[in-house]
């Protein structure tokens, strides 16, 4: 995924294969879509829209609290707050907390304008899939956190607390290892899917017609959702 910046702009092309909405619907990105309505084969089209950065982010703080469950079982769906494969059996809380930490430093690095910040992110999902769901039939990797945001100078929360859901498509059967063989790994995949979700949550629609027309140019760094 490729994400443009000019001056801290991301083109973003809403596309979505079901439907949904309402005020409780928890924002992951803030992506838009258009219903083609000329005639009976309309069909869902992507469009797209300028994001730019809102904040100098100054700290992120991440937390995986101790009491989220763990789970190791080998079957396509277990019960439990944390399902991780990605990586060698190990202290999972940890694992999870180095993904978040590498995807947010990733996800706000240019973010270096406008108001200074504190990000506050606590873990409240990461439910990945298993082998034996990996292997055969796939899944998604279920990601949700509770985002707030503080002015730097007096913690003065500034948005959130609210919850953000940062699911990505998790590859399975002949996919997966094809997808392994060429270096996409699990981890890959949600580093990505996280840094994109935290990019887009701290950042707000771009109007000016001369920086959406920059952005727009630049066909090759468009980033998709």
């Amino acid at each position: 995924m490729k994400t443009f910046v000019f001056p801290m702009l991301a083109v973003v092309m809403g596309l979505s294969a079901c439907a949904g909405g309402g005020p409780d619907v928890m924002r992951s990105d803030r992506t838009q879509m258009t219903l083609a309505t000329q005639g009976p084969g309309a069909a869902v089209e992507p469009v797209r829209q300028v994001l730019a950065a809102q904040y100098d982010v100054e700290d992120i703080r991440i937390s995986v609290p101790s009491k989220l469950k763990v789970s190791e079982a080998n079957m396509f769906y277990p019960v439990a707050d944390i399902v991780w494969r990605g990586e060698p059996m190990g202290n999972r809380h940890a694992q999870v907390m180095s993904i978040f930490k590498e995807a947010m430093d990733r996800g706000t690095h240019t973010m270096t304008t406008g108001r200074k910040v504190l990000v506050d992110i606590e873990v409240e999902r990461f439910h990945s899939v298993t082998e034996k769901t990996r292997y055969t039939v796939g899944g998604t990797h279920s990601m949700r956190f509770t985002l707030t945001v503080r002015d730097a100078a007096t913690g003065m929360v500034i948005d959130g607390p609210r919850l953000v859901a940062a699911d990505a498509k998790a590859a399975g059967g002949a996919q997966a290892v094809a997808e392994e063989q060429m270096g996409r790994t699990q981890r890959v995949v949600v580093v990505e899917r996280l840094a994109s979700a935290i990019r887009s949550e701290l950042s707000a629609r771009v109007t000016d017609p001369m920086l959406i027309s920059r952005a727009l140019s630049q066909p090759s760094d468009v980033t998709l959702r």
